[in-house]
């Protein structure tokens, strides 16, 4: 069993600094895991810390997940065209409020912000290029190597997501069912293409790619 702890994912130091520096009468917005975000219409989130899972909903009670923002990432209703948009701590998150015109004054906290956007945009548009993948099994492999990515780190057997999804989170991401995902992933570990450590991460193991 693996017993390597996960690290709080954590904005980049040069940017944090600038964050601080610039808008020091700005306070971080602190939210434990677990806990639904509040999303201002007039202001753009900076996730400094932690990782916010994205989402919608539909007038069935079903969830869909849109994404995840992690470090330096801006995220907020006047982000978006969906509605209802739903912001959720996945893990202990900190938050940094900015108003557009905070934005537009500085050219080089703007051109930060363009590359955390940038990077949600291309999370988005490999997610829609999965959901082509017609086998769930085929999307699930996908979408755990597109986390691979952004929310990993290497360790012993492989590389450890140090974000948790549950298998609902997963299903919601991959328009399937909970009891479909719990079925593949057990097919997965069974092949020795991941592994579930003692804190119930997933572990991709080294054949994963």
């Amino acid at each position: 069993m693996l017993t390597i702890p996960s690290p709080q994912p954590t904005i980049a130091p040069d940017l944090r600094q600038r964050l601080e520096m610039a808008y020091q009468d700005h306070a971080l917005q602190s939210y434990p895991a677990g806990q639904t975000i509040p999303l201002p219409h007039d202001q753009i989130l900076v996730v400094c810390r932690g990782v916010v899972l994205l989402s919608t909903s539909y007038t069935t009670g079903e969830e869909a997940l849109l994404g995840l923002a992690g470090p330096g990432t801006p995220l907020g209703l006047s982000l978006t065209r969906v509605d209802p948009y739903h912001a959720f701590a996945l893990s202990a998150v900190d938050l940094m409020s900015l108003s557009r015109l905070d934005i537009e004054r500085s050219p080089v906290l703007g051109q930060d912000l363009f590359r955390g956007l940038s990077r949600r945009l291309e999370q988005s548009e490999m997610m829609l290029a999965l959901m082509g993948q017609r086998r769930v099994e085929d999307r699930l492999r996908q979408f755990l190597l597109l986390l691979k990515e952004d929310f990993s780190q290497p360790v012993e057997g492989g590389h450890r997501l140090t974000i948790r999804l549950t298998h609902q989170h997963l299903a919601s991401a991959l328009g399937t069912t909970r009891v479909t995902v719990t079925r593949i992933t057990g097919q997965l570990r069974d092949q020795g293409w991941l592994q579930v450590d003692h804190t119930r991460h997933f572990v991709l193991s080294p054949q994963a790619v």
